[in-house]
């Protein structure tokens, strides 16, 4: 009989709270190397059995403290609140627990540890999980250890968020047996940081299948009535949270700029999102731009598939799903040349290019695709024939088994 390997992941936060790209990254991949099958194990095409079990912040009070989602059993640490807690809501009171998270995931792996001895333990991004996955490797140096960029802040912010906690930080990378970055962009991050083991670079990707269902004629016209969306409009838009890195008063400054006729539609939230109604306000655009709030993967296809361009043009960038779910959708995209996006994106070909922190480069970007519908047919085709090709989930579950089995 096989031996199955048993994986403890370290993730800062989880379902169904919080859902960003880490997040949907475990799930996709925990959910394809195999199918749960009414026990706590999965089993791939080669005949290898995982099983995962997961240390993550509790926060809200209204989720038990150990539960199965997907293929993964939660088991969740840290005091909690009763109020609404999510990525954009987090009480003040509970930020600490991110700090004592070092102690409180350690303990709670150790406890798992002496229940299950396991084969490898997985820590997603180099933050403040890392440092109890560090803690519980150097107890249990036999224990394989694989670490996963996924970081999307200029990488500048976390060496200087890092500093207090600086010789232990570079450990994360030393001690890792493997580290699996999301780019290439990550990757260097990870040999710059001192890296000893393989770096290897598994990416994101898209459920092709789910962003390229078809929908009939009613049920996107349904979208577009309810985004008041009339003949002749031409709708932007960006599936992104409303912070620093993500610039989206970018794309506001941008829209004073361009014809009445396209409006922006924004599918997110942040603590940017009051100056940046403010800033639609002041600039006298705010009845050309709508705030969806959150849209679920569910409902994001619909969306998409009724707008024109889709437009994201961040100051920092590990990867990007959104990018690639629009390109799924058959969107052109519009976005800066940084970090992770200059893996999938080539100017003109696979999308177009604005610079960094220029609203007045974000108009002329958008200006062409709109008077050059040869480029956009170029590119919508040429993106497309890119995603299906490289980044479909089934794919990239495919390689991170590899890593799994070579670690």
């Amino acid at each position: 009989m096989q031996h199955k390997k048993r994986i403890l992941i370290f993730s800062l936060v989880y379902y169904p709270n919080f859902i960003g790209g880490a997040e949907v990254a475990i799930k996709e991949i925990t959910d394809r190397l195999g199918h749960a099958q009414g026990t706590f194990d999965t089993q791939n095409s080669s005949g290898q059995a995982f099983e995962f079990d997961m240390v993550t912040l509790h926060l809200d009070s209204h989720l038990p403290k150990v539960e199965r989602i997907g293929n993964v059993t939660i088991h969740r640490v840290g005091w909690t609140s009763d109020e609404n807690v999510s990525a954009d809501s987090l009480p003040k009171s509970l930020h600490l627990n991110k700090y004592a998270m070092l102690l409180t995931a350690f303990w709670e792996a150790m406890r798992l540890q002496h229940k299950h001895k396991y084969d490898i333990i997985w820590s997603m991004m180099a933050t403040y999980n890392s440092f109890a996955a560090l803690f519980f490797k150097l107890l249990n140096p036999k224990v394989k250890f694989l670490l996963t960029l996924q970081e999307g802040d200029p990488i500048p912010f976390i060496k200087r968020r890092a500093r207090p906690l600086w010789p232990l930080f570079k450990m994360i990378f030393t001690r890792a047996d493997t580290i699996q970055a999301i780019s290439k962009y990550l990757a260097d991050f990870g040999i710059e940081m001192g890296a000893k083991c393989p770096v290897v670079v598994v990416p994101n990707a898209v459920d092709i299948k789910h962003f390229t269902q078809e929908y009939s004629v009613e049920e996107i016209n349904e979208i577009k009535k309810k985004l008041n969306k009339k003949e002749g409009d031409i709708f932007l838009i960006t599936t992104s949270r409303l912070v620093t890195k993500n610039a989206v008063e970018d794309i506001v400054k941008a829209m004073p700029l361009l014809p009445e006729n396209i409006k922006l539609v924004i599918a997110g939230r942040g603590y940017l999102e009051d100056s940046i109604r403010k800033l639609s306000v002041m600039l006298g655009v705010e009845n050309r731009i709508q705030f969806l709030g959150w849209l679920t993967h569910t409902d994001m296809p619909k969306y998409l598939k009724a707008s024109d361009i889709f437009i994201r043009v961040p100051i920092s960038e590990g990867f990007g799903n959104s990018f690639v779910e629009a390109m799924a959708c058959g969107l052109p995209c519009v976005t800066t040349p940084v970090g992770g996006i200059l893996d999938f994106l080539r100017d003109r070909e696979t999308g177009i290019f604005a610079e960094v922190r220029n609203p007045e480069s974000v108009a002329k970007a958008v200006t062409e695709l709109v008077r050059n519908p040869e480029l956009v047919s170029r590119i919508k085709r040429q993106s497309f024939e890119m995603v299906k090709e490289k980044y479909d989930w089934p794919m990239i579950a495919d390689e991170m088994k590899k890593v799994f089995l070579n670690i």
